[in-house]
Parts: structure tokens; C-alpha cells; sequence
């Protein structure tokens, strides 16, 4: 009985998710290059709103946070181009992400990103 209560806790605490409020340091790795953006993430639920601060400006952002999966986008200005940007990753603890990055015809990339 004990062993099915501590599996159910472990099953129903893995479904919750992940709470990433507060500020971030991004390491970007890009075909082109790298970048160290910042970001300051509010979540609410699975929702995700905040702002990014980097190479492309300041910009505000939107996602979703669901278990461990993070999505946010956001849309930026680069050269005169407009970027609509998708960053799509997994937090893996309380204070590491890590994902794939999409800056539309920059190209794509990696980020690892920790907590401040």
C-alpha cells in the first residue's frame, strides 16, 4: 500500500509544472555565432509571459510551460528583418534549461540557460 501511495505522489508531482519565475542567463549557440541573452519569466500555471533582453533588443514574450517541456516566442526586429523567434526546451531542475532556438531566417540553434 505504501509503495502504490509513494508511486501515485511521484506520478502526480511529475505532472506538474515546472516553475521557471525570475531572471535567466541564455548561452545561444547558432550556425552563425553565439549570444548571451537575458530573460525575466513570469508564470502563472502553465503560463508563461516576460521579457527578453539581448542582440535583438528588448522584447516581450509569451509561452507555456507543461511538466518539464518550455515553448516562448517572441518578435524582434534584426537589420530592418522582422524575426519571429521560438525558443522549445525541457527544465531540468530549478535552475537549468536547455532547447533548440529558431531566430526565422537567421537560423536555428541550442541554448542552455541558467537561473540568476
Amino acid at each position: 500500500m505504501k509503495r502504490l501511495l509513494l508511486t501515485a505522489l511521484l506520478a502526480a508531482s511529475s505532472l506538474m509544472a515546472a516553475d521557471v519565475t525570475g531572471n535567466w542567463n541564455f548561452a545561444i549557440e547558432l550556425d552563425a555565432g553565439s549570444g548571451a541573452p537575458t530573460f525575466e519569466f513570469q508564470q502563472k500555471g502553465e503560463s508563461l509571459t516576460g521579457t527578453y533582453t539581448g542582440m535583438l533588443g528588448t522584447a516581450p514574450l509569451k509561452g507555456v510551460v507543461k511538466g518539464a517541456n518550455i515553448s516562448f516566442s517572441f518578435d524582434a526586429e534584426y537589420s530592418g528583418e522582422k524575426l519571429h523567434v521560438v525558443y522549445e526546451g525541457v527544465v531540468e531542475s530549478a535552475a537549468k534549461m536547455k532547447g533548440t532556438v529558431k531566430l526565422g531566417t537567421l537560423g536555428s540553434g541550442t541554448f542552455t540557460a541558467s537561473k540568476k
